[in-house]
């Protein structure tokens, strides 16, 4: 009988590159060596936006990163931060640990897609996700919410940044109800309609291409809040906020010396390293929560690979140096492309820091309430320039940046007097502007009070305490 020999495969052989280079992403934890943070260690096998996924999920944890060294050459990745949590002490939860561990990588697997810990991810996938860009005016975002309304859309979370004159929104939204999503035929007529709104005002040699609705262009089923804010600093990027309007420039804002100071203390500039073939990208800033990642996610999608990185926060101002390359292996050659990359990082620091009051009110949610809250604010003078709608079981809880539509800022006082006067409303001022400038001294606190207060009186009984 002929002998038949069969190729000799050795079991271990799948592993032998593991047990010689170590799993392809290994994340440690240290509590022992310092004593107000905990140190985060990745290494993994190098791949392009790996450090961005790393920055989203200890984003997505609303961790500080007040230190962090990055190098990945040689095809390896070697990452150390020192974290805080939200009330700035190290990590001592056990679980926060673990998730950490496994959401950036585990047992050898690669980074698996960040899941929101705050909000159902898994009921936003089932709604329809829009998104939203346009030149900003008084009241537009006012205006979506009532034709959202008209429509009989429920708005189930909504995000929405305004900057330098440019709108761009994100929302979920499902038909009158938040357990009916809304098919594509209708979804087609939504998007069409609200095109119609963000036009409404489009002069002749402006882009319509720049002010539409369209389909949220976000990862399959996923609805984390680190990637609805990077699909926002996307759609800012694509209408070029981070180009200051020609009515902004002829008709600049009055700068307060708290303004002036706030300009002065960020600025971001690029070097060559001309031996090694890099550019590097100096940034310093107010230091505040997400700037890495506000940093790193432009970076990222402007197509710029990041080398080596050192971030550090102290005295209040956060310093950031990234060696980047294009994607191609060029270094940033022309002034040209240098002016552009610091436009462009200049504008996601600023994307995120509000020149308004924070407002925030929780209500019973129900189809047009959104409208309702926002038209009563825009018929007070009140302009919306960032807003946060989530919805937490039977109720929408809202959070909004407005200021005065003349450009001042909103007069404290005035906004403390509104909340006595509407007791039937829960509105909690959040001291959270830049500077406060009082409205003007023609201006009656105790008439707008009144008006806002009869406005709102036939909705005021949705309203419920936020505490």
């Amino acid at each position: 009988m002929e002998r038949v020999c069969w190729p000799y495969f050795d079991p271990e052989f799948d592993t032998l590159q593991e047990r010689i280079h170590g799993p392809p992403c290994r994340v440690t934890t240290d509590n022992e060596s310092l004593g107000d943070c905990t140190i985060v260690k990745i290494d993994s096998v190098n791949k392009q936006g790996l450090l961005l996924e790393v920055v989203q999920v200890l984003t997505d944890m609303n961790l500080t990163i007040s230190k962090g060294f990055i190098s990945s050459d040689a095809g390896w990745f070697m990452d150390v931060f020192h974290v805080k949590d939200e009330r700035g002490n190290k990590i001592t939860d056990q679980r926060v640990i673990n998730y950490i561990q496994q959401a950036i990588g585990s047992n050898g697997l690669a980074t698996p897609k960040v899941k929101a810990r705050s909000r159902s991810v898994s009921h936003l996938s089932e709604l329809k996700a829009i998104e939203m860009t346009g030149k900003d005016r008084p009241g537009l975002f006012s205006e979506i919410s009532a034709a959202l309304a008209d429509l009989q859309c429920n708005i189930v979370e909504a995000h929405a940044w305004s900057h330098n004159a440019r709108l761009a929104c994100v929302a979920y939204i499902s038909d009158q109800s938040i357990h009916t999503p809304i098919d594509d035929q209708r979804l087609h007529a939504i998007e069409d309609h609200l095109t119609t709104v963000l036009r409404a005002t489009t002069t002749k040699g402006e882009n319509s291409n720049q002010q539409e609705a369209k389909p949220a262009g976000l990862p399959e089923g996923e609805g984390s809040m680190t990637n609805v804010e990077r699909r926002l600093h996307q759609l800012m990027l694509s209408v070029r906020d981070f180009d200051t309007p020609a009515e902004l420039v002829k008709s600049p804002r009055p700068i307060s010396e708290s303004d002036d100071e706030e300009r002065k203390g960020s600025s971001v500039s690029i070097e060559s390293c001309i031996e090694k073939g890099y550019s590097i990208v100096n940034i310093r800033s107010r230091d505040r929560r997400r700037l890495m990642f506000d940093t790193v996610c432009t970076l990222t999608d402007m197509q710029y690979v990041i080398f080596h990185a050192s971030v550090d926060s102290s005295g209040g101002y956060a310093y950031q140096e990234y060696f980047i390359r294009h994607v191609d292996g060029c270094a940033l050659n022309t002034e040209s492309e240098k002016d552009r990359v610091v436009k462009c990082l200049e504008a996601a620091i600023e994307r995120r820091v509000c020149e308004g009051v924070r407002l925030e009110l929780c209500a019973h949610n129900r189809v047009g309430l959104l409208s309702d809250i926002t038209r009563v604010l825009r018929e007070n003078g009140l302009a919306v320039v960032r807003a946060d709608i989530e919805t937490q079981g039977e109720n929408s809880v809202n959070a909004f940046y407005v200021r005065d539509t003349s450009g001042n800022n909103v007069d404290l006082d005035f906004l403390r007097s509104m909340k006595r006067e509407i007791g039937a409303i829960d509105l909690a001022v959040m001291e959270d502007t830049i500077n406060y400038q009082p409205t003007s001294p023609g201006r009656s606190k105790f008439s707008i009070g009144e008006i806002l207060r009869s406005q709102i009186e036939r909705i005021s009984h949705s309203f419920i305490a936020t505490r």
